[in-house]
């Protein structure tokens, strides 16, 4: 296993840098007594974050900075396909996706969909910073999560992959999946009316699931500010979240969020594979 950096609270040490570290503090000269306590220091962390930069991906990563969790990451190369080769396929994660956490406090325990591994941290922290324990707040809480894991990931999900990974163009399954990408948005701004968080009257897990795929609502041809602005104010509020913005670099800089040239192509593509279709209603559904 190779483990691409060690996270200590707030701070994201590479390997190297933690070594650096290490010889610096223990002035300790020997290379390979450095890489070994390196490797020992990343091992000693009770979480091992399997990831890549998706949506998905960045749900764990977001919770374990809310929560100030140590944790070791492997970044998981999906354009090689290291998600399905049998080490993670048979030890971590049957279905062969990311996210996957291995909890080593629990036996090495492996908790794998971006969901579960939500609720097993939340509800593994003592203060319950992001579920609460109330009968109607868990409940609350538990229904928008499950809404994200049925309804907006797997439909944006799938708005995403006709807009720039299916190998032609197909009008319908274009339209189809942004016009529902829009009416689940229509369902997040109905419910903000009045509330700052989706559930429970407090930031949880139900927002950090759905965050992370608002976070990709240009490729869809969407308008936060113009089309749900009180959609807009709840994203901005959880994206100026120092955790967010570390969360959202793991494991590596989030090629979204700082509008990358790979980013402002998918945006071209997508632009052109809607082209002709009309823009379906913006008005929340009644």
């Amino acid at each position: 296993m190779h483990i691409r950096c060690v996270h200590f609270g707030s701070t994201a040490l590479p390997r190297q840098t933690l070594a650096k570290t290490l010889q610096s503090t223990l002035q300790v000269q020997s290379a390979t007594e450095l890489g070994a306590m390196a490797a020992a220091a990343a091992q000693k962390a009770p979480i091992t974050l399997y990831t890549a930069g998706t949506p998905n991906g960045w749900k764990a990563s977001v919770c374990l900075e809310e929560l100030g969790v140590p944790y070791a990451v492997h970044a998981i190369d999906l354009g090689s396909g290291e998600q399905k080769q049998d080490w993670y396929v048979n030890g971590i994660n049957p279905n062969g996706r990311i996210p996957a956490i291995v909890d080593h406090n629990a036996g090495d325990l492996p908790v794998f969909e971006s969901g579960a591994v939500l609720l097993y941290l939340a509800e593994r922290d003592p203060e319950r910073r992001l579920l609460p324990t109330d009968l109607r707040g868990r409940a609350e809480t538990l229904s928008w999560l499950f809404w994200q894991m049925g309804g907006l990931g797997p439909m944006a999900g799938q708005a995403d992959w006709f807009l720039l990974f299916a190998p032609e163009r197909n009008e319908m399954g274009i339209t189809r999946y942004t016009e529902e990408v829009h009416r689940l948005f229509g369902v997040m701004e109905r419910r903000l009316e009045g509330r700052d968080w989706l559930a429970a009257g407090q930031y949880t897990i139900a927002d950090i699931a759905a965050f992370t795929w608002v976070v990709l609502h240009e490729v869809w041809g969407i308008s936060l500010a113009k089309n749900y602005p009180r959609l807009n104010r709840w994203f901005e509020a959880i994206k100026a979240r120092p955790a967010v913005q570390r969360g959202c670099n793991v494991p590596g800089p989030n090629w979204v969020l700082t509008n990358t040239e790979h980013w402002q192509g998918n945006l071209q593509k997508a632009d052109a594979r809607r082209k002709g279709i009309a823009p379906p209603s913006s008005k929340p559904e009644k």
